[in-house]
This record gives C-alpha cells, sequence and structure tokens, in this order.
C-alpha cells in the first residue's frame, strides 16, 4: 500500500494526515487565518509521530477546493514546495467531496445521498451531490457549481437517506426543503482527502507538482476582493 501525505486548508480547518489503506494518523485544528503558521509544524508532527521522513512517502493528497481563496493558495504553495523538492506526485481531491467523506465517518450506509455546501461569501455557496459507494467511498453523481443559496439543485435519491452537509448549510432558511439529517458545522478532514486519494493513485491519477492547480468554481478576482 502507498504512504499518502495529506492536506486540507480549503476551509476554517487546517489538517494533516498520513494513510497507508491501514492505518490513519490525522491531525486537524480550527484556526481561521492561521495556516501559514500551524500547516508545516503540523506536517513535521504527523511525520514524526508515524516514524518516517517526506523521502518516505509515496505521494501528497490535498484539498483542491472550492473553498477559501487564500487557504487554497497556502496548500497548493506546500503541497508543490514538498512535491518538487521530495519529487513526489500529487494526488487533486475535491474539497466538497471531502467533506461528503468526513461525514462518512458517522457510518452511513451505501446509497446515502450527501449534499456538501460551504459558504462561498457574496451570498453564494459551493455545493456538490455525492452517494456513498459500497466501498464506503463517496462519488460525485452531479457537478459541482457556485449558486445562490435557492438555486441549490435537487436529485431524486430514489427514497434513499439523504444529508446535508458543510458551513452552506447555514443558509438553510433560503435553501430548497430536504428531508434530512443537516450538519452546518462539519469541515473536511485530511483524513478524507486521503481516503479518497487512495483510489486516484491504484488508478494512477497523478500529477507532477507544476501541474498540481486549485478548483475555485468562481474567477479568482471575486474571491480576491472577498476573502
Amino acid at each position: 500500500m502507498p504512504r499518502l501525505l495529506a492536506i486540507d486548508t480549503s476551509t476554517e480547518a487546517c489538517s494533516v494526515a498520513l494513510y497507508d489503506g491501514a492505518s490513519m494518523r490525522e491531525r486537524c485544528i480550527n484556526a481561521p487565518r492561521e495556516h501559514a503558521q500551524r500547516l508545516l509544524p503540523m506536517i513535521d508532527a504527523v511525520l514524526a509521530e508515524c516514524g518516517c521522513m517526506l523521502r518516505d512517502i509515496d505521494a501528497i493528497a490535498f484539498a483542491r477546493g472550492p473553498g477559501s481563496f487564500t487557504g487554497l493558495r497556502i496548500c497548493l504553495g506546500v503541497v508543490q514546495g514538498l512535491a518538487y523538492g521530495a519529487q513526489l506526485p500529487v494526488l487533486p481531491v475535491s474539497t466538497l467531496a471531502a467533506l461528503a467523506q468526513s461525514a462518512v465517518a458517522s457510518q452511513f450506509p451505501q446509497g446515502t445521498y450527501i449534499c456538501s455546501a460551504i459558504d462561498a461569501r457574496m451570498d453564494e455557496i459551493y455545493c456538490g451531490w455525492f452517494r456513498v459507494g459500497s466501498d464506503g467511498l463517496v462519488a460525485a453523481v452531479n457537478t459541482e457549481m457556485v449558486c445562490a443559496p435557492e438555486r441549490l439543485p435537487l436529485i431524486d435519491t430514489a427514497n434513499n437517506a439523504c444529508y446535508g452537509v458543510g458551513s452552506g448549510w447555514r443558509y438553510v432558511e433560503r435553501m430548497p426543503k430536504l428531508a434530512a439529517t443537516l450538519d452546518a458545522e462539519l469541515l473536511p478532514r485530511a483524513g478524507a482527502v486521503a481516503q479518497l486519494a487512495l483510489p486516484l493513485w491504484n488508478a494512477g491519477m497523478r500529477l507532477s507538482a507544476a501541474e498540481a492547480q486549485p478548483v475555485y468554481l468562481r474567477n479568482e478576482v471575486a474571491w480576491t476582493k472577498n476573502s
């Protein structure tokens, strides 16, 4: 099994994990505006806890967005720097998928639908629908988008359970009604990024550090003015 270092700073949470397919070591702290100061020490701490160095890692997985413009740039800068230095491939994972996968830690059964929504500011949300597969991993069932809360797309869940998670659900009074359990406080975690990155590694979907790019779903200028 590959050994994956996973990083996520796309929301208020700063999170790092080390995953080999069998065991997970993870550190996560809710530290808005402190990602730049905390990320590298957290990476060092997780590596030390596992008794390994960066050269012992097979790839770096990261939450590619959508999310905070500043957080995504911090993450990308660290990922590219580490990957260049250690000649490692990178594995980008959707932040919305990682958010949904973080909810699966509650042991949602196969077939459950999860609608991830993150507050995008400017009176909009980032959102996407995911379904829990037989392997316990989520898969996207629609295209991720940025929209007003009122325009959140609904899908046919075929009477399966569905859940709404993420900060976008703070606008729940303006969003289409779901027969669902809602958790507006849930944040994505690096452990979920690592879980979703493992199938990418197995499928050979590895990128070079130079190919790593964030996904904003909104143009950079708008985020620069509102982050």
